[in-house]
């Protein structure tokens, strides 16, 4: 089912929202994404959201990134792979309201933990756990293909916590979003 809304997901200012962002990881985040963005499209761009299984439209709005940003980010698979995150993270903080409150650790099988927007956890009962992955290339079948395989990353993660999996295709406007349940 495909909302007749277009919303905004807001890349800009994402430790404002997250508050297990600073704001040099916040601005790192933009950057990377508008890299990544406007490698194929110019802005804004509408993105295609797919959040376990419900179809939206975001509205994206990124700055033109100049030459100094261009030669900072010129390592395509950093700049996807941080692209990524800011992208995620504002469509989960959108889709889930969910924000990201603190960065996970190595094997747990995901890149950040998300809590409830407002919540303060004193420890991660509360948090999922979020993979994400960014893909430059390909249609929503590479994206899809992603997704299986962050799901099965999660699930073979060395923590009880409920995850999430995302996965930002770039030059296809397309993010896909999935609550990960323990079965095959």
């Amino acid at each position: 089912m495909i909302s007749p809304t277009k919303s905004k997901l807001r890349l800009e200012e994402l430790h404002e929202r997250h508050p297990g962002l600073t704001a040099s990881l916040g601005g790192t985040f933009l950057e990377a994404a508008s890299v990544c963005l406007n490698r194929h499209h110019g802005s804004p761009v509408n993105m295609r959201v797919v959040c376990n299984g419900s179809a939206s439209t975001q509205s994206v709005v990124f700055p033109k990134p100049d030459g100094r940003v261009l030669n900072a980010w010129a390592n395509d698979i950093d700049t996807t792979e941080s692209g990524a995150y800011g992208v995620s993270l504002a469509a989960v903080e959108i889709e889930e309201k969910l924000v990201a409150v603190r960065r996970a650790e190595t094997l747990t099988g995901a890149d950040w933990y998300v809590a409830p927007i407002g919540t303060e956890p004193s420890d991660l009962e509360n948090c999922f756990r979020l993979e994400v992955s960014g893909v430059d290339f390909g249609g929503q079948s590479v994206v899809d293909a992603r997704l299986r395989q962050k799901i099965e990353q999660t699930r073979r993660g060395a923590s009880n916590l409920p995850a999430i999996a995302s996965v930002v295709g770039f030059k296809e406007k397309a993010i896909a979003i999935q609550r990960v349940s323990d079965e095959k």
